[in-house]
């Protein structure tokens, strides 16, 4: 499978800082799939719908969404929200990677149905360690059913 078969990861992070070092996790798991980086729960839709300044990208869906929740614009409850009701992005994997350790956050993020709930460590070892994971997991091993409804 070259690289161009590959299906894209999407990050949704606003912070230049956790979103460089999830790329570095990503990077250092090996994995061939390309990453694409998004800054808020706008921009995050519009690539998954391919709209706005995504609307000639390639359509389809990316091989897993990691979402933080916390982001300008529209956070990423309210993006899960919009994915979790709409037929074409239901079923894409949704892995939140998120500071926040509220409980209401992590609860409702399960009931939307979020397929993992990653809060990010201060320590970089465990952080790299479990995005290597949930990377190779998602873009390799996973395979999301797509069916129509």
């Amino acid at each position: 499978m070259n690289r161009g078969d590959l299906r894209t990861i999407l990050l949704a992070e606003d912070n230049p800082a956790d979103a460089e070092m999830t790329m570095d996790a990503l990077r250092e798991a090996k994995l061939a799939n390309p990453v694409v980086h998004v800054e808020d729960g706008v921009e995050t839709l519009h690539y998954l719908r391919c709209t706005g300044p995504y609307a000639s990208r390639t359509p389809g869906p990316p091989a897993v969404v990691l979402l933080d929740i916390k982001m300008p614009l529209m956070d990423g409850l309210e993006v899960l929200t919009q994915m979790r009701s709409d037929p074409a992005l239901k079923r894409v994997p949704v892995v939140v990677l998120s500071s926040s350790r509220e409980e209401s956050d992590l609860i409702r993020s399960w009931d939307l149905g979020v397929n993992a709930y990653v809060v990010k460590p201060v320590d970089v070892k465990q952080f790299f360690e479990a995005v290597q994971t949930l990377g190779t997991f998602w873009a390799v091993l996973n395979q999301a059913p797509f069916t129509s409804d």
